[in-house]
Formats: C-alpha cells, sequence, structure tokens
C-alpha cells in the first residue's frame, strides 16, 4: 500500500504547478529529477540595473522533509562573488534561517523563516539580494570587505562571474 503525500509534497507540487502556469520576471524553476518533488533547479537572471544584470545564475533549492515547517537551502552552481552568498554557494539570507529568535541576536524571529513563504517569496529575496548586499553580517567576508571598501574591485570580479554565466549557456 503506497503512503499518501507528505504536506511538504502536496505544497510543493502545488506551487510547482502555480509557477509553470504563472512564471514569474526573474527566475525560473523545475525539478532537479521528476521523481524527486525536493530537489529543485533554480535560474536566476541577473536584476537589471545591478551589477549582476544580463548574468544567468543557477542555483539548487533543496526543501526539508517537514517544509514548509523549516525552510529550504539554496546554493549556487554557478560562481557568484556576493557578501551574503558562501564561498560554496550557499545563500545566507535572514528568511533562510531556521525560524525562532536568532541564537546570536542578529536577526529577529520576525525576519527568519515564516511556513507562508514560498518558492516564489524566497526567489524574488535572492532577487533582492542580489541588488542590495547587507554587509552587516557576510557569508563571504572577502566580498563584504571588497564591496564596501573597494568598490571598482568587487565590480570587476562580479562583471567576470556575469561573463561566465553566460558563457555557460
Amino acid at each position: 500500500m503506497a503512503s499518501a503525500p507528505s504536506q511538504a509534497n502536496l505544497l510543493l507540487q502545488k506551487q510547482l504547478k502555480d509557477l509553470c502556469k504563472h512564471p514569474v520576471d526573474g527566475f525560473s524553476a523545475g525539478l532537479v529529477d521528476e521523481t524527486n518533488i525536493l530537489e529543485w533547479s533554480v535560474s536566476i537572471i541577473g536584476p537589471v540595473g545591478t551589477l549582476y544584470e544580463d548574468g544567468f545564475f543557477n542555483a539548487i533549492m533543496k526543501f526539508p522533509e517537514d517544509y514548509p515547517c523549516n525552510p529550504p537551502t539554496v546554493t549556487f552552481t554557478t560562481d557568484i562573488w556576493h557578501p551574503n552568498i558562501y564561498p560554496d554557494g550557499k545563500v545566507c539570507i535572514s528568511i533562510l534561517h531556521a525560524p525562532g529568535n536568532d541564537p546570536n541576536g542578529y536577526e529577529t524571529a520576525a525576519e527568519r523563516w515564516n511556513p507562508v513563504h514560498t518558492v516564489e517569496s524566497i526567489l524574488l529575496s535572492i532577487i533582492s539580494m542580489l541588488s542590495s548586499p547587507n554587509d552587516e553580517s557576510p557569508a563571504n567576508v572577502d566580498a563584504a570587505i571588497e564591496w564596501r571598501d573597494r568598490r571598482a574591485v568587487f565590480k570587476k570580479r562580479v562583471s567576470r562571474c556575469v561573463r561566465r554565466s553566460q558563457e555557460m549557456m
């Protein structure tokens, strides 16, 4: 006897169907493998008017079994230089941090993961992060220092990432 689909599976199937019916400017998303609803492949187009403009950045979203109670992880597979993206590509933004109070006291519970977030709201938040880096609590300290103190060097490095992302298309 087959088990009933989990809440996570049902919710993610609905979100995937909604995104297919009503695509959102700035990104595309789909399953890495049709048999695994918990792993998505996403492509983010660098936002117009930013250093990332015209870039095509790919990432993997992995959802936990207890989604939406806990957030997915998002990891860029395309090389990208940004204060809020770890060198291994993992995105570090408040809404992807576990719900509840921040043990380090940097974020309020309201800034952290909330089950109302969807694939769409997560990806739009990442696009917004590309537009406005937060160098206060960086995931990539070197990128944050360049962003703050050596903007020309930062811009040059980002433009190399954009060019490489275009060549990968």
